[in-house]
């Protein structure tokens, strides 16, 4: 944004805060009016009564979406100047509405005295307060602080610069900078236990309990052992901290392997091998090629001319080219580890921020005060490329670093189906109330009226206190209404749930040897609702490498492998179809056709010279080609590989070697460099034959209407461009034209003229540029693959048949994403792209308005909506973000079927999400491979991390990491589905069970004057869930499958039951709960009815005592829960049976054991005498037989009901998984290819992408100018600049032709050595003399 853009604070703007909103008035317009959106109040459907968010966050913060600029504008270097970077502050005026919590708990805005003035665009309150909670609990910082009494302040003034000493530890320790330590861990030893026990107590369950424990404590009022509730909620919380433990040990070991990475330090005059972790603020690193940058670091020097390096920066930005970046020329000639010792001088730096496009400082050395900007730092996450080596000073470390300033502590997450736990807990624990005030009141009032309870003595006794001391009995009575086994069942059976997605073989990827690993497995259960996904583009659906696929060269189009059944044809006077690139170098050749052989010669030229490629010779006829825009090493790949290889550069020619051994050199004379308005490069040079030329590449619109009157390849390249995009191909078109002596030489005078001018250089370039890039001979068009990673289209379409929408949140340009939209099936041929891509917010407002009432006036059905799909870029998005736009946007991309943002910033990403989660009830999940995708995967539902080419960072900070995107889909269509089943299977039946036992004891009460008194023996009743039930959930949790694997891909449709909450919900768990009440009855009154007339006898003519007939009760009880469970079982294994036939079985074998030993030990001695009485009746054992099968008739007969004449879906696939009945529907993949061809034709006019990714900071022809190619390097890996050498050709250090001529090779980047341009162990160049 620009500073003329800077949001004002107003009464609205607070953006994250909670408020509790009413929903605001509507008002009603005529039918007769069209619909008009004119303000905030005029769309009905856009909902404001939003439910209350998840979580509280406050953006009260300088770096949000405004710092996040284009990064690579030219940057005027000054002085420091303290005050510079005010002017990006945003004005949070002290006016500003506040939040509830915010006024509930006094929180005060930031002050902005003038005196925190310095660097006020980072050091904001979001930074602080995640600082001071990050280290509120830093045992490090607390030891040093209280025990040490040393100074621990790590952030120092803030209105200060930060003074690094170079070359100076020990002054460096004073200021006791953060070390390059870093933790993703939840926990550390201080922090683990008020945590955890915060998180297991936010369960109302466990609370609940826990006053339980603290009421049986009380002398005379538990009815039971004061002990057996406390027990086994000890035995719950230990079993829940273990695996918290298990979880964050794996964490702390993924950090431990980060932290041990090596990297060479400089020390006592050379590079030493180290690891991360030993890095310091002010010491000197050498990062060699391909490497990751370890810490935030000013350039010294490079192996490049002037101090030049490359550096992919998709781990920060997602961005795909390469940036360019220089140390200052006082530093670049610091190449050899003799001379760095004699660096003295310090650094003023501005303080830690999160700003990651922004940074200022001071180098101060000697007498030289040398300004810095972001062209000389590089930041932790980077990754060198290009370079053999580069040195630099460590300016940030740790957590202070940029990339970790962006991150946020790890979330601590609570799913869905707990929350509705917890609430319906809270319903539960009413019901609990109601029944102890019935049977609290019940006997107050028995012990008043009766006169048949004098024996009792209660004349006297207070009614008041003998109401709260029944209350507290009848508390613990029913307290098992609860189960207090419930959450750590849940918790092993998600954990083992865990382990089996880790352990599917389907989600491990054999080529890099990496598992689907579970992080956080509290969440499996969400990942089976699912409504949202949040995607990277970059590394999570492309693997970010470009290959040349076609090109289309004087009307025929041309691929390596024709396609069956697409071979070249005539159709309507145009030739469709591929021919070979063998066909092609035959017409190259062909003296018969010398018209198109010289369209292909200058086509393939075109793509060998016509670029800002470096060639780096390896050796043994080897070339690398060092591209900043890998679309641009594409081409030259390509040309290689067609017989024009490119093996040279001086700073003014380029040198090709052709298939036939003859060499071609090209005098360059001048480049017009591309950007982003432009669309295009070209390049002026002189051919061998002394003819000028100007070689043009670039989007097909802007070549296209620069073009000559006299052009016959137009129809047809047209034709074959549509068919590019249509596969989601990279396209450019590329043209040429003559020009004579005396039009160039004029054409100089102006370029020079607009190269040196003060005023609006880059409008006047470009300007110069019009006057000569016209009337061009189109020569025809290239199509690049961005490669996708494996089975991306299919996965995307299978999430979307399950009622997936995707959002694809990059930094790509707009064109680049729609392509790769369109290739991976996010975009259909057909759809209609709604764009969003403005300048100022009331455009953004205006653009979004006008959508909405458009979508109204045509009152679109569901099945047009799936036609639709929102693109907007970053600067749109930024405002679209502010509360006053944030509803439209919402309301637009929940009516889209896909939704691509694009230019989009790390904050931007999180802020989409935390969006769409606050203002919706969906589940979002969100996916992604770089750093820069950290905050968006930590603020969805679920996160899922791509353990990828960009580093491990969002691996580690995620829920879920993968290994590739493909993994998604049986992740969330198979185990998903599974887990949510199951989870909720196991809870409502856990609910169940204790219903269905323990409310026999409020029927009791009815029968026993409302004494308190227990139908079974305390211990006995904890052993109900601790052994005889405990097996049944976790076996249906673990093993149960309500739909195979193959049945649940082959219809994703069933994931929607997930969405829907068709297994979970207020109403399903009620019903669960009004079963147990219905069961409860049925045994209680069964078994009164066998037992009241002493039937039951035993030998001598005994009658059965109170606690024979418990024990009936208890039984019968055990074996209807089980009987149950076997009626919702879907899948009966070996386990099954140990489950709930065992669970039986060993009930009928420990009781007699029991019942006959523990009497003896003081332990339950109501059972003395009991077990014969009860074994030998046959009243027990008809009670077995009867009642079980009265009380489960009717949930059999409610099962038949619904899969006989009410069926769900699942019901139909479960049955034709049962009887192996095949799917014989037609399979319409061919009829959707034939009509996505005729779809193609009707895609001419819309936007198409172009293959540029390049860096638009400008000065690529100063760089490429630097480079001589034929030059040897220097004995450590240095190349000097050619541009400055007037010498040129008499160079010693110059390679001979012979070395120079030959057989080359091209190699991918991937078959070179980590640093080619490593030092020979055997000859040391730091140990020879060095003459300063």
């Amino acid at each position: 944004m620009s500073n003329n853009n800077t949001h004002k604070g107003g009464p609205d703007d607070t953006l994250f805060d909670i408020d509790f909103v009413s929903p605001e008035p509507m008002e009603n317009e005529p039918n007769t009016k069209p619909y008009n959106v004119t303000d905030d109040q005029s769309i009905p459907n856009i909902q404001r009564n939003h439910v209350i968010p998840e979580e509280t966050i406050d953006f009260h913060r300088s770096d949000n979406i405004v710092n996040d600029v284009n990064p690579f504008n030219n940057q005027q270097e000054a002085d420091w100047e303290p005050n510079h970077l005010d002017m990006h502050e945003p004005d949070f005026s002290n006016n500003k509405r506040r939040g509830f919590f915010s006024r509930l708990f006094g929180r005060r805005p930031a002050d902005s005295t003038p005196g925190s003035k310095y660097n006020s665009v980072t050091t904001s309150e979001i930074d602080d307060s995640y600082t001071n909670s990050r280290d509120q609990f830093n045992i490090k910082i607390l030891f040093n602080k209280y025990i040490l009494r040393k100074n621990v302040s790590v952030n120092g003034d803030m209105s200060k610069p930060r003074i690094i000493n170079m070359n100076d530890r020990q002054a460096n320790a004073e200021f006791s900078y953060c070390d390059n330590h870093i933790s993703t861990t939840k926990y550390n030893p201080a922090t683990f236990l008020p945590k955890f026990l915060f998180q297991e107590f936010s369960k109302y369950a466990n609370l609940f309990f826990l006053c339980t424990s603290a009421i049986q404590q009380v002398p005379n009022v538990s009815p039971t052992n004061r002990y057996t509730t406390i027990g086994t909620l000890m035995c719950v919380l230990i079993v829940s901290a273990m695996k918290e433990i298990v979880e964050d040990v794996k964490r702390a070991t993924s950090d431990k392997e980060l932290n041990n990475s090596k990297i060479e330090i400089y020390w006592d005059g050379e590079f030493i091998e180290k690891r991360w972790i030993d890095i310091k603020v002010g010491d000197i690193i050498k990062v060699n090629s391909e490497e990751a940058i370890p810490a935030d670091l000013i350039v010294i020097s490079s192996s490049e001319p002037e101090g030049l390096c490359y550096i992919e920066t998709a781990n920060l930005d997602g961005e795909t080219n390469l940036k360019i970046k220089q140390s200052r020329s006082e530093t670049s000639k610091f190449i050899d580890s003799r001379q760095l010792r004699a660096i003295d001088g310090r650094i003023l730096s501005e303080q830690p921020n999160s700003s990651l496009y922004t940074y200022e400082g001071t180098m101060e050395l000697g007498s030289q005060k040398i300004p810095l900007s972001p062209e000389q730092m590089i930041l932790r996450g980077a990754t060198l490329r290009n370079t053999a080596w580069i040195t630099g000073f460590v300016i940030f470390t740790g957590h202070e670093t940029k990339l970790m300033r962006n991150a946020t502590a790890t979330p601590i997450k609570r799913t869905a189906v707990e929350r509705v736990i917890n609430m319906q807990i809270i319903a539960l624990f009413g019901v609990l109330i109601v029944l102890i005030l019935i049977s609290s009141i019940g006997n107050v009032i028995m012990s008043s009226a009766s006169k048949h309870l004098s024996y009792l003595y209660l004349e006297g006794t207070s009614k008041v206190g003998l109401f709260f001391k029944d209350f507290l009995t009848f508390w613990i009575l029913f307290s098992n209404l609860v189960p207090i086994s419930l959450f750590v069942t849940v918790e092993l059976i998600k954990y083992y749930q865990a382990f089996m997605i880790g352990s599917d073989l389907d989600l491990y990827y054999e080529p890099s040897d990496t598992p689907t690993v579970v992080r956080t497995s509290s969440l499996v259960e969400e990942l089976g609702q699912i409504e949202y996904i949040f995607s990277d583009k970059t590394g999570t659906l492309t693997r970010n490498i470009m290959e040349f696929k076609s090109c289309s060269i004087a009307g025929r189009c041309y691929i390596e492998n024709i396609p069956e059944d697409r071979k070249a044809s005539i159709e309507d006077g145009i030739e469709i179809g591929y021919h070979s690139f063998e066909d092609m170098k035959e017409r190259l050749h062909d003296p018969k056709d010398i018209d198109e052989a010289h369209s292909i010669d200058i086509f393939l030229t075109l793509l060998a010279i016509c670029h800002t490629v470096i060639p780096e010779d390896m050796g043994n006829g080897q070339i690398k080609y060092q591209a900043a825009s890998p679309d641009e090493g594409a081409l030259v790949q390509g040309a290689s590989d067609l017989g024009y290889k490119f093996i040279i550069r001086k700073p003014h020619s380029v040198r090709i070697l052709l298939d036939s051994g003859e060499e071609k050199e090209y005098e360059l004379l001048n480049v017009c460099e591309f950007n982003s308005t432009r669309k295009r490069m070209s390049a002026i040079l002189r051919f061998p034959d002394g003819s000028i030329k100007l070689l043009c590449k670039g989007a097909d619109t802007v070549i296209l209407e620069r073009l000559g009157s006299d052009n016959m390849y137009v129809e047809p390249t047209t034709r074959h461009l549509e068919d590019y995009a249509s596969q989601g191909l990279r396209t450019l078109c590329l043209g040429y034209r003559d020009i004579p002596e005396e039009e160039y030489t004029n054409w100089k005078h102006i370029y020079n003229e607009a190269a040196t001018t003060m005023e609006d250089r880059g409008d006047k370039l470009d300007e110069a540029a019009e006057l000569i890039e016209k009337n061009l001979i189109l020569l025809g068009a290239t199509a690049i693959e961005d490669k996708l990673q494996d089975e991306v289209p299919d996965t995307i379409h299978t999430l979307q048949e399950a009622g997936i929408k995707i959002w694809v949140l990059t930094g790509d340009r707009q064109e680049t994403a729609i392509n790769i939209g369109m290739s991976c099936r996010l975009l259909a041929e057909d759809m209609n792209l709604l764009i969003v891509n403005e300048e100022t917010k009331e455009d953004t407002r205006k653009n979004l308005v006008e959508k909405i009432n458009a979508l109204h006036e045509h009152e679109i059905s569901e099945r047009e909506k799936n036609t639709l799909a929102l693109v907007i870029d970053g600067k749109s998005l930024g405002f679209a973000l502010e509360p006053d736009l944030e509803d439209y946007l919402l309301y637009v991309g929940k009516l889209c079927k896909a939704v691509i943002c694009c230019r989009v910033s790390p904050l931007q990403k999180a802020l989409v999400v935390k969006m769409v989660k606050r203002k919706t009830s969906s589940l979002l999940l969100a996916i992604g491979d770089g750093a820069n995708d950290v905050s968006m995967i930590q603020a969805a539902h679920v996160g899922v991390g791509i353990s990828g080419m960009e580093g491990m960072q969002a691996a580690r900070s995620a829920d879920i990491a993968v290994a590739q995107f493909k993994f998604l889909k049986k992740l969330l269509i198979v185990h998903g589905s599974w887990s949510y089943q199951r989870i909720s299977t196991a809870i409502l039946y856990s609910f169940y069970k204790n219903t269905a036992l323990y409310m026999t004891q409020f029927w009791y009460v009815f029968a026993n004057g409302f004494s308190g008194q227990s139908i079974m023996e305390s211990w006995t009743m904890s052993f109900y869930n601790l052994f005889f039930t405990v097996l049944p959930p976790f076996v249906m949790g673990v093993f149960d499958q309500y739909v195979s694997s193959r049945l649940l891909e082959r219809y994703p449709q069933l994931y929607k039951l997930g969405q829907k909450g068709q297994f979970f919900s207020v109403t399903i768990f009620w019903s669960w709960i009004i079963n147990g009440f219905y069961h409860s009855a049925v045994v209680f009154i069964g078994t009164i009815l066998f037992y009241r007339y002493g039937s039951a006898l035993n030998m001598h003519g005994e009658v059965a005592d109170h606690w024979s007939w418990g024990v009936s009760v208890y039984t019968t009880s055990i074996l209807i829960v089980l009987g149950k469970a076997a009626l919702v079982t879907t899948q009966w294994t070996k386990f099954t049976f140990l489950a709930i036939p065992g669970s039986f079985i060993f009930w009928l074998v420990f009781f007699p054991i029991y019942g006959s030993i523990f009497p003896y030990a003081s332990i339950s001695r109501e059972y003395f005498g009991v077990v014969p009485h009860t074994y030998r009746s046959g009243v027990f054992w008809l009670t077995l037989l009867v009642l079980p099968i009265f009380a489960l008739l009717r949930d059999f007969g409610w099962k038949y009901y619904r899969r006989m004449y009410v069926p769900e879906t699942y019901h139909l696939v479960q049955e034709m998984q049962k009887y192996n009945i095949n799917d014989y529907r037609p399979h319409i993949q061919h009829f959707q290819d034939a009509i996505r061809k005729v779809r193609q034709v009707q895609r001419m006019k819309k936007q198409r992408g172009f293959a540029f990714s390049q860096a638009e900071e400008g000065g690529q022809e100063k760089i490429i100018r630097m480079y001589d190619t034929t030059l040897k390097r220097g004995k450590f890996g240095e190349m000097a600049d050619a541009s400055a050498n007037v010498f040129e050709g008499t160079d010693n250090n110059r390679a001979s032709d012979d070395e120079l001529t030959g057989h080359y090779e091209v190699i991918d980047n991937n078959d070179l050595p980590d640093n080619p341009f490593a030092e020979d162990n055997d000859n040391n160049v730091e140990n020879d003399l060095f003459d300063l």
